[in-house]
């Protein structure tokens, strides 16, 4: 098993909370941020453009991708602009397609054609990477982020998925594959084995990173002291 320093992988940290934000940026491991507006709202953000612009001033040196708010294309291509504004660093996410099924691919020519970083979010198919591929070809540099923890909810193995995703990809060196929404740190050298550049980790799977190579032995001794310990204090009698 290859430790995280010799993995070809980033790691992206994901997520809305400051206080998190913070510690993950003093992570020389985490290499960018992503975040969305359902974590957003999770996390209690209630000004989406004073967040953006907090966030962009704790992580001036690494990338981060914020995402578009609207659900119509001509409201989409201004708010990306906007966004896009704010910092050098920051990547415009773009759904690939409004939630009436309608694809943003025309949308996504545009902005990335126009200098535009984006990072094209909540693909699930390779029909859709083949066709955002396609119209990223040569234009800024961009993310696409496909959602292999979503593709292992439905039962469906993501690995190949990823793998058949990446050569998709390749030839294009302005794209970077993201393995997006992973449920567990072995994604993470499932992710780097097929070839994929990033994986984004939410706070929680970023606080067990330092459980990586820890003998297993010892974890289960820790595990029987946890059952144990909760065992005493919740009084249970038999």
């Amino acid at each position: 098993m290859k430790d995280l320093a010799h993995l070809g992988i980033k790691l992206f940290a994901d997520g809305a909370d400051r206080a998190e934000i913070l510690r993950a940026c003093a992570n020389p491991v985490i290499r960018g941020f992503t975040t969305n507006p359902t974590l957003m709202r999770a996390a209690g953000v209630t000004d989406y453009e004073r967040f953006a612009r907090e966030i962009l001033e704790i992580v001036p040196d690494r990338p981060v991708s914020l995402e578009v708010l609207a659900d119509d294309f001509p409201e989409m291509d201004r708010q990306a602009r906007r966004v896009a504004s704010w910092a050098e660093n920051v990547y415009v996410k773009i759904p690939v397609t409004n939630t009436r099924r309608e694809s943003s691919v025309d949308l996504i020519c545009r902005l990335a054609h126009s200098g535009i970083k984006v990072n094209v979010t909540a693909l699930l198919t390779l029909e859709q990477v083949r066709t955002v591929a396609s119209v990223l070809a040569g234009a800024a540099p961009a993310y696409v982020s496909v959602f292999a923890g979503r593709i292992a909810d439905t039962g469906r193995d993501p690995v190949p998925v990823i793998a058949a995703a990446v050569e998709l990809l390749a030839g294009n060196p302005n794209i970077e594959l993201i393995w997006a929404s992973p449920r567990e740190l072995l994604n993470i050298w499932q992710a780097d084995s097929v070839g994929c550049q990033i994986i984004t980790l939410m706070s929680g799977l970023v606080s067990k990173l330092d459980l990586i190579g820890k003998d297993l032995s010892d974890y289960s001794l820790d595990t029987v002291k946890m059952f144990h310990d909760d065992a005493v204090k919740s009084g249970y009698q038999l």
